[in-house]
């Protein structure tokens, strides 16, 4: 890695989880969402809440406070999805992430970042990229995709293939009766 690379300031988008504050790579994230409908997927994990409809597209959703060990979002005004791309199978796949609400984007230069502490907090560190300081607080900075296991990531993406499988019948049945809808 050049000098270049690693004194480069690197965006991250801030959200909380509980009174937690995190941080994802803004590179990593595609929008953010007002809460939507979510459609649960029956005998799915816990922390996979369901699926919505992005522009004809099923995502899935996950409680990012079920997957962190956290209570479940309660939803209010701030809740948001947050859309990211995660790899799963070498392909890039969008999943919503949901949290209590985003806070801004924001610059942290290298030299602002830590790595995850040893000891001393709830997470499992292996999908903490590091700690963040901005003003006085500190920022986790996830790695979104090491947060969900590779078991987990096929349950995920195998309820999306099934949801769009569906929506594409769905979508054939009306169109072939000629359901106007």
């Amino acid at each position: 890695m050049s000098a270049a690379v690693i004194t480069e300031a690197t965006q991250y988008l801030t959200f909380t989880l509980e009174e937690e504050d995190f941080a994802l790579e803004i590179g990593k994230v595609k929008e953010v969402l007002d809460y939507t409908t979510i459609t649960k997927v029956p005998r799915m994990p816990e922390f996979l809440r369901g699926v919505i409809n992005l522009r004809g597209n099923v995502v899935p959703v996950i409680d990012l406070r079920l997957k962190l060990g956290m209570s479940a979002i309660k939803k209010t005004v701030d809740t948001c999805i947050v859309i990211v791309e995660i790899f799963i199978d070498d392909e890039l796949t969008l999943m919503g992430a949901l949290s209590d609400s985003v806070k801004e984007v924001i610059d942290l230069d290298p030299s602002q970042i830590s790595p995850p502490p040893r000891l001393g907090t709830k997470l499992d560190n292996r999908f903490i990229k590091g700690m963040g300081k901005h003003g006085e607080k500190f920022l986790i900075i996830l790695d979104i995709d090491l947060v969900l296991s590779s078991d987990e990531l096929a349950v995920i993406k195998n309820s999306a293939d099934s949801s769009n499988a569906s929506l594409l019948t769905e979508a054939a049945t009306s169109s072939s009766t000629g359901d106007q809808r």
